[in-house]
């Protein structure tokens, strides 16, 4: 408990804006829905940080006690953060409250990547068997995001066996760790140097990319989303060295990995890490600060900056949105134009009108459209083709047309 009582208690609240808006419930796990998650109807943009492991305690615990972890996971929340990616198996009690603060958990299963892991088949097997019990160990608790049943295989490695062997045992970890939680989210991180490893089995894309140059960042995610396609993208570690680079440097440049990451489509981020405190191989490691706090939990000015990238997420609040017209072009369209003006009315978007062209229906398209507040114009049916080109008013600002039938 001795780091928990030096904790700075500077790190009390925030606005509420930058809390979470996704409830953590029993029941309702997160799912892929086009290229970003969601829980429920609602989208889930991932906002997170690594955590741990940390110097293992008596016990075995990578994770320090509940009474720091609650703290810890506080204030994470306080600050905008809603996930957390730990590297091993947590204890159920971390899941517990991780679900408490509204925070999920990215689930990292680990085992001996960085060796020729495939040239014993009893070995291969082990590795399968710890995956599944790890999975067991948490299947089902409200607080998991997803499961990573890889991080990183070096890339001489994957070059040793050849992508299509490393790509099959993946494949095969997969299933068995799906078997044990068929509800649950998995993917694999990845790295820039095996890009190339095609894995279109995996539930949503995940990379660790370090790049201090802000336009070969936004580059390189551009060709990430090319090769993630239909799926999601999360970044899932970014971040900079703040005892190399100091911590002014590590503020500005969070801000803006924060921001182009999500101006680039990502379903979300983790940053590496929470804390400057990170234990690895048998060691503390004490030459590298990449936390937003430091050991003792004393914030570092990127936790600010962070917190208020993390607000403006996907898009800044006070961005000037262009007036959109939504032309929606229908001939006998009455079995359908109801759901579709429901789902406009969904529409998160701030400054948009619709217009209900009826073009020329002899059901009740124009009376269901009318009970929903848009402009409906009848004409003559005249077809799609120039029913799409209507601008309002002779204005000409783009128009989305759609049509329903």
């Amino acid at each position: 408990m001795g780091l928990f009582h030096q904790v700075s208690t500077d790190l009390v609240t925030a606005p509420e804006s930058v809390r979470h808006t996704v409830r953590v419930a029993a029941g309702v796990r997160p799912h892929v829905g086009g290229k970003f998650l969601f829980v429920g109807a609602q989208k889930l943009y991932v906002r997170g940080v690594t955590y741990g492991p940390f110097h293992p305690q008596a016990d075995g615990c990578e994770y320090h006690d509940p009474g720091i972890v609650d703290h810890d996971f506080a204030q994470m929340a306080v600050h905008g953060i809603n996930a957390v990616r730990v590297y091993t198996v947590p204890p159920p009690w971390l899941l517990d409250i991780a679900q408490h603060h509204g925070l999920r958990v990215m689930v990292g299963l680990p085992w001996e990547q960085h060796i020729a892991f495939l040239d014993d088949k009893k070995r291969a097997k082990a590795i399968e068997r710890r995956l599944r019990e790890g999975v067991r160990a948490c299947a089902g608790h409200p607080g998991i995001l997803c499961y990573a049943i890889g991080n990183e295989i070096p890339a001489p490695i994957v070059r040793w066996y050849g992508r299509r062997r490393v790509e099959r045992y993946l494949e095969r970890l997969y299933r068995a760790a799906k078997a044990e939680d068929p509800g649950a989210l998995f993917t694999y991180v990845n790295y820039p140097t095996t890009e190339y490893l095609q894995l279109p089995f995996v539930d949503f894309v995940c990379f660790n990319v370090y790049l201090e140059h802000q336009a070969r960042y936004g580059e390189y995610l551009a060709r990430l989303q090319n090769l993630a396609g239909n799926r999601p993208l999360i970044m899932a570690e970014i971040g900079l060295d703040s005892r190399r680079h100091g911590d002014s440097v590590q503020a500005r440049t969070l801000e803006w990995q924060v921001r182009t990451a999500f101006a680039a489509g990502c379903a979300g981020i983790f940053l590496f890490a929470w804390t400057d405190e990170w234990y690895r191989g048998g060691y503390d490691i004490e030459d590298w600060d990449f936390g937003l706090t430091r050991r003792d939990r004393q914030p570092k000015p990127a936790l600010e900056v962070v917190r208020e990238a993390f607000a403006d997420v996907p898009f800044p609040k006070d961005l000037p949105w262009p007036k959109i017209s939504v032309v929606v072009c229908s001939y006998n369209g009455a079995r359908t134009i109801r759901d579709c003006c429901k789902a406009l009315l969904s529409l998160d978007y701030s400054n948009y009108e619709v217009i209900v062209v009826n073009d020329g229906s002899t059901d009740a398209t124009a009376a269901i459209a009318s009970e929903y507040g848009f402009q409906v114009i009848t004409t003559p049916n005249r077809g799609v083709e120039q029913c799409a080109q209507y601008r309002h008013g002779g204005g000409d600002r783009g128009d989305c047309g759609l049509h329903g039938r």
